[in-house]
C-alpha cells in the first residue's frame, strides 16, 4: 500500500473511533456537557489532560523548532513542562475544591463582580482563539501533505470532525475521545522515533540514540551535527543562546510559557472533571507521566530530523533531490529555486530572528512578486542587490523548510515503511484535534455558561443552555478555521503567543485569588486588563505594525513574562487603596486552602473537648 492509502485507512479509522466514542458518551445535561459529570477516574483524566495539553505545537512544531534552533529551542520544552508542574502543584487542587465549571466562574465569584466575570470571559476567548489557530493550522498541514489537498481544505475537514464530536458529547465525549487520541498520538510519535534511533545509532531508546554514535561515522551524533553546522556556517547545534535567543529572551520565554501553562483555561477545566481534590492531584501526576513520554523523546527526534535534512539536501542537484522533498514541495511549505548552479546550497548567513536562512540564490522581481502572491507569505525584499533587481528570498516556507513539517517529514527522510509515515499523520491530527476540542469547549462554556446563564438568563432551562452551548461551538469552529487558514505564525509560535496571553492575564489573578484574602475586585480587574492589554498590543505591534522590540529587546514569544509582572504589580499596588473582599469571600478563600480533612479533624477535636 502507498503512503496515501495507508493514511486514508488510518485517519478514517481513527476518525470513526472518535465519532463512535462521542456518540456513546453523548450528554443531555450541562454538568455532563461542561465537566463530564465530575466522575472521570484520575488515570483516564491524566491521559485526557496530556492529550489536551500536547497540542499540534508539542507534536508537530516543538521538535521542528528545536531542530532549527538546536539547544536554544529547548526553551519551549522546558517552559511547557515546568509550567505543568506549576499548575498541578500550585493551582489545580484549589480550583477543583472551589468547584463550578469554568475559570471565569472562579473569577466572577471570587471577586464578586459580573464585570470581573466578563473580563475573564474576554481573556478566555482571546487566549482560546489564538491557541486554536495553531491547532487548525496543524490539521491543514497534515491533510495537505498526506491526502494531497490544499491546506485550506485540510482545515475545513478538521473543522467538520471536531464540530461533530464536540457538540455531541461535550466535555464527557471530549474526555473519552482524548483518551483514545492520547494513545494514537503517543504511538505515532514514539514508533518512528524508535525505528530511526535504531537505524542511525543502534539504540532502541531515542534519548540514548541522541547521545550515541552514528553507526555510519562512528562518532557521537551531536558531535557530528556540531561539525557539520560549523562547516555550513551555522552556530553549533549544542551552542546555547543562538537564533536570536539571548539569556534574557530564554528566561522570559520560559517564564511566560510556565506561567501561561498554569493559566490556560482549557487545561484548568480538566481538573474540574474528577471526583475530588485527591483525584485532581493524581490526575496531575498521571498527566506528567504521560506527557514525559513525548517530551523526553522530542529532542532526539529533532536531532534526527536535522541530520537527515542536511544530509539529504545539501549539495544535491535537482535530479538528486530525494522523494520526500518533492512530496512536500507540492504543499508550498518547502521550495528550492535554482540560482544557476543547479545545486541546493544549505548554509548559514544573514538570518531572520525566528528562522535560519536557507539560501536559494536570487530571482527576478516578477518571480518574487508572483511567489509572494501565490503563497500568501511575507518575503523580505531588503536583500535586493545588483542592477538587475534580483532579490534574495528570505521567507520561511519558501526558502527554508517550515518548522511544522519536520516531524511529519522525518520518517520519509529516513525511508521508513509507508504505514509508519501514515501513522505520524494520524498522530498529528490526534494532537491537533484533541486540543482544539478542549479549546472549543472553553469558548462554548464562556459564552453559554458565564455570559448567557450567569449574566443574561439565570432562569434558562438545561435544554436552552445546551442549545446555546452547542451553537457557540459551531460559531467558534468557523472562526477557528478562518484563523487557521490565515495564521499569524507557525504552530509553536502561535501557541507561544497564547501562553503569553494566559500568563499575563489569568495566572496572576488565579494565584492572588487563591492565596490572598485581601485582593479585591478593582485591583484584580485592573491587573488583568493591564497585563493582557500590554501583551496583546506588543505581540500584534511586532507582528503586523512594524513596532520595534522596545521592551528590553524581547520578542513576542517572551513578552508575556513582562505582562505578568505588570499584572501582579498593578493588582498588589492598588490593593491597599481599594476595598477588601466581603467576609463571605474571605471565608471561601480559607475553605479552599484547607486540607480536605481539616474540617473533619476540627469536628473530632471539638467532640473530644465536650
Amino acid at each position: 500500500m502507498t503512503v496515501r492509502e495507508w493514511t486514508l485507512l488510518l485517519v478514517s479509522s481513527t476518525f470513526a473511533l472518535y465519532l463512535w466514542i462521542a456518540w456513546r458518551a453523548r450528554v443531555r445535561d450541562t454538568r455532563g456537557f461542561y465537566v463530564a459529570g465530575q466522575g472521570v477516574p484520575s488515570i483516564y483524566n491524566g491521559m485526557a489532560t496530556a492529550a489536551d495539553w500536547m497540542s499540534a505545537a508539542s507534536f508537530l512544531s516543538m521538535a521542528g523548532t528545536i531542530s532549527f534552533l538546536g539547544y536554544a529551542g529547548g526553551v519551549y520544552l522546558m517552559g511547557w513542562t515546568g509550567g505543568f508542574v506549576l499548575l498541578a502543584l500550585l493551582l489545580a487542587p484549589y480550583l477543583r475544591k472551589f468547584g463550578h465549571y469554568t475559570v471565569p466562574d472562579f473569577v466572577g465569584d471570587r471577586f464578586e463582580s459580573p464585570i470581573a466575570r466578563l473580563c475573564a470571559v474576554f481573556c478566555a476567548l482571546f487566549i482560546s482563539f489564538t491557541y486554536v489557530a495553531g491547532q487548525m493550522r496543524g490539521v491543514g498541514i497534515v491533510f495537505a501533505r498526506f491526502l494531497e489537498v490544499d491546506v485550506d481544505v485540510g482545515v475545513g475537514l478538521g473543522m467538520a470532525i471536531v464540530f461533530v464530536y464536540s457538540t455531541l458529547g461535550g466535555m464527557k465525549g471530549i474526555t473519552w475521545t482524548q483518551v483514545a487520541q492520547y494513545w494514537v498520538l503517543i504511538t505515532a510519535f514514539l514508533v518512528p522515533a524508535i525505528a530511526i534511533s535504531i537505524q542511525l545509532t543502534g539504540h532502541a531508546i531515542p534519548s540514548a540514540g541522541l547521545c550515541g554514535d552514528l553507526l555510519e561515522h562512528g562518532v557521537p551524533l551531536l558531535q557530528k551535527l556540531d561539525e557539520v553546522q560549523k562547516e555550513l556556517g551555522f552556530a553549533s547545534y549544542t551552542e546555547a543562546f543562538q537564533g536570536g535567543f539571548g539569556r534574557l529572551e530564554v528566561f522570559c520565554t520560559a517564564l511566560a510559557l510556565m506561567a501561561g501553562t498554569a493559566g490556560l483555561p482549557h487545561v484548568i477545566v480538566r481538573f474540574y472533571t474528577v471526583k475530588n481534590v485527591a483525584a485532581a492531584r493524581w490526575s496531575g501526576f498521571w498527566a506528567l507521566l504521560f506527557i514525559a513520554l513525548l517530551y523526553l523523546t522530542a529532542p532526539a527526534t529533532a536531532a534526527f530530523a536535522r541530520w537527515y535534512m542536511i544530509d539529504s539536501l545539501h549539495g544535491k542537484t535537482a535530479a538528486q533531490l530525494p522523494q520526500w522533498f518533492h512530496s512536500w514541495e507540492s504543499t508550498g511549505l518547502i521550495t528550492w529555486l535554482d540560482d544557476g548552479d543547479g545545486k541546493v546550497a544549505y548554509h548559514g548567513g544573514a538570518q531572520r530572528d525566528d528562522n535560519e536562512l536557507f539560501r536559494i540564490g536570487s530571482i527576478s522581481r516578477a518571480s518574487f512578486t508572483a511567489l509572494r502572491d501565490e503563497h500568501r507569505t511575507w518575503i523580505d525584499s531588503r536583500g535586493a542587490r545588483g542592477t538587475d533587481s534580483r532579490i534574495e528570498l528570505r521567507s520561511k516556507g519558501l526558502d527554508a523548510p517550515d518548522a511544522d513539517i519536520l516531524v511529519l517529514a522525518t520518517p520519509e527522510m529516513a525511508r521508513l515503511a509507508s504505514w509508519m509515515i501514515a501513522l505520524v499523520a494520524a498522530g498529528g491530527l490526534a494532537a491537533a484535534l484533541s486540543t482544539a476540542s478542549g479549546l472549543l469547549l472553553v469558548i462554548s462554556s464562556s459564552v453559554a455558561h458565564d455570559v448567557y446563564y450567569k449574566l443574561l438568563r439565570p432562569a434558562a432551562s438545561e435544554a436552552q443552555r445546551l442549545r446555546v452551548g452547542r451553537a457557540a461551538i459551531g460559531v467558534a469552529v468557523i472562526l477557528a478555521g478562518v484563523i487557521g487558514i490565515f495564521p499569524p505564525g507557525f504552530v509553536s509560535q502561535v501557541v507561544a503567543f497564547a501562553f503569553g496571553l494566559a500568563a499575563s492575564s489569568f495566572f496572576p489573578v488565579l494565584v492572588l485569588g487563591v492565596f490572598s484574602k485581601r485582593v479585591g475586585t478593582v485591583p484584580a480587574m485592573a491587573g488583568m486588563i493591564v497585563g493582557i492589554g500590554f501583551t496583546a498590543t506588543y505581540i500584534l505591534g511586532n507582528l503586523y505594525f512594524g513596532m520595534p522590540r522596545w521592551c528590553l529587546g524581547l520578542g513576542p514569544q517572551g513578552i508575556g513574562a513582562i505582562g505578568m509582572v505588570l499584572n501582579f504589580a498593578v493588582a498588589l499596588g492598588l490593593t491597599p487603596f481599594c476595598a477588601p473582599p466581603s467576609a463571605e469571600v474571605q471565608r471561601m478563600v480559607e475553605r479552599i486552602r484547607e486540607p480536605e480533612d481539616a474540617g473533619a479533624a476540627r469536628l473530632v477535636e471539638t467532640t473530644r473537648e465536650h
